[in-house]
């Protein structure tokens, strides 16, 4: 995505931080600089950057320039309300934490994902918050110049789940980039599964309010990089909810999209059965409107000519498909009539012993 972009992932830590690249003369950059607050008009926004693991181990130079940005922000002789990434270091201090300016996140060194779409496609979970908490585990290790055991630092990473957990709890907004019109935030696994789990992570740790009895609301910026803007007042910065309604409207729940599919067979059959996976995914980390499920029902289940092409070109994912629906009812995700339970029940039962009778034919 970095390379995709030419790193406008990095840029919008900058831009959060108040920083600018410092490039030597052949080009080269050097260091990330802080802005003067006069020059920057606002207080520096902390961020905690959550690295995929090919990100940590393929741009560990990028890394080493953060890190040391985060250590002279957290040092730099400002106002506290002017700099939250200094304001949070002195809170992590005096916790007694180690590396308070640790901002650089990701998975131990050699280890990659968060396992939280693997949690969701196994269904061996209970309460959504623990989603949150797989992810949490599986990103505690600190990355940068300052960090590991060896002489460069980024390579080998510590485990800081202190400053992790401290971090997520200061958290109010999640930053996403998109940088394909070919995969959404609906079509993969690993959307929900990163940006879902670390959003349902830091809610996890706000306070309930006394007055609604839940957890203080996490929200999702989604960043559109489509080949860049002309300047700063043209990005497109959307919310997840709208993000999700839109892409459902315009390709699951789509009958155009859903025929295209069905004409792929097994393959189409598939892709329509990851979605339905992701949708269960999206609703246990955020949130999937009720409609969506209603109309999901209605395209590739409750319609008997669907439902038949489904089953005949790939019975195990219509049988995904059928189970991800009723899973979504019975954890509280989707609400709808007896009727409909009581048909997809039977649906379900009528594939599983499809492919049993498949699997004894062989």
């Amino acid at each position: 995505d970095a390379i995709k972009t030419r790193g406008e992932s990095v840029a919008i830590a900058l831009a959060l931080v108040g920083a600018e690249p410092v490039k030597e003369g052949t080009g080269r950059i050097v260091r990330f600089d802080l802005k003067p607050l006069e020059e920057l008009g606002r207080p520096r926004i902390d961020v905690l950057a959550s690295l995929s693991g090919i990100f940590r181990d393929s741009f560990a130079n990028v890394v080493d320039l953060l890190d040391d940005m985060f250590e002279r922000a957290s040092l730099a002789a400002e106002p506290e309300e002017m700099n939250f990434v200094r304001k949070h270091s002195i809170e992590l201090k005096g916790s007694g934490v180690e590396r308070a300016a640790a901002r650089l996140f990701s998975n131990p060194p050699g280890d990659y994902g968060s396992m939280v779409n693997e949690v969701v496609g196994t269904g061996d979970w209970e309460e959504s918050e623990s989603l949150g908490e797989t992810w949490k585990s599986r990103n505690n290790f600190a990355y940068g110049r300052n960090e590991g055991d060896d002489a460069d630092g980024t390579s080998g990473g510590k485990a800081r789940p202190e400053v992790l957990d401290l971090l997520l709890k200061t958290t109010d907004r999640v930053v996403q980039e998109i940088d394909s019109v070919e995969y959404g935030l609906t079509d993969i696994q690993e959307y929900y599964a990163n940006t879902g789990a670390l959003k349902k992570a830091a809610e996890n740790r706000k306070e309930i309010d006394s007055a609604t009895g839940k957890r203080k609301q996490v929200s999702v910026s989604i960043i559109e990089a489509f080949g860049g803007p002309g300047d700063d007042s043209d990005v497109p910065v959307k919310d997840l909810d709208d993000v999700l309604r839109l892409e459902y409207r315009s390709k699951l729940l789509n009958p155009k999209w859903r025929d295209a599919m069905l004409e792929q067979g097994s393959g189409g059959a598939y892709e329509i059965s990851q979605r339905m996976t992701a949708m269960v995914g999206w609703s246990a980390t955020a949130q999937v409107d009720n409609f969506v499920f209603d109309q999901a029902a209605e395209r590739f289940a409750l319609d008997d000519e669907v439902a038949k092409k489904l089953q005949q070109s790939n019975p195990e994912a219509f049988k995904n498909v059928v189970r991800r629906l009723l899973e979504a009812a019975g954890r509280g995700m989707w609400s709808t009539s007896d009727d409909v339970l009581d048909h997809l029940r039977e649906l379900y039962s009528d594939a599983d012993d499809l492919i049993e009778q498949g699997s004894s034919r062989q």
